[in-house]
């Protein structure tokens, strides 16, 4: 793929510590400070969309190489947790752990699976993009169909 390519958005203050965020064709996104920063409980986050950001694209990088490789799977799920913590006297996530686990009919595609795993998280653009230290565990299980 070449090129170069925008993807814009936008932020409005609504009241207290929160705002909506905006890009064309998309639905809006109510947004806050977290609480731990005197923001509101049950609003996404600048710090649940960065770890978000990281965790959504390990799975579409997944998804593209998986169909490139020939992998057949039956789930893929993934959670993620960013460490918040103070740095140099800065506030930063130093890291972001991604758990995926990954369902597959055989041995021979759980092998695959975790060398697609591995290539996913190394060709991530937004991994690739940032400072924080990601930590990928993957968890690759055989179906119970396949083992019957």
């Amino acid at each position: 793929m070449e090129g170069t390519f925008y993807y814009d958005t936008k932020v409005e203050w609504k009241e207290g510590r929160t705002g909506n965020l905006f890009s064309e064709g998309f639905p809006d996104i109510r947004v806050a400070t977290p609480p731990e920063f005197k923001g509101v409980s049950g609003i996404w986050t600048p710090e649940h969309l960065y770890v978000s950001s990281v965790n959504i694209c390990l799975m579409t990088t997944f998804l593209a190489i998986a169909e490139n490789f020939h992998l057949t799977f039956s789930n893929y799920s993934c959670e993620g947790r960013g460490k918040l913590e103070r740095v140099e006297g800065k506030f930063m996530i130093s890291e972001i752990e991604l758990h995926p686990t990954i369902t597959v009919d055989s041995e021979r595609e759980r092998k695959k699976a975790l060398r697609v795993i591995e290539k996913s998280e190394n060709a991530c653009l937004i991994s690739n993009s940032i400072k924080t230290k990601v930590i990928l565990t993957p968890e690759v299980l055989i179906s119970e169909k396949s083992s019957e």
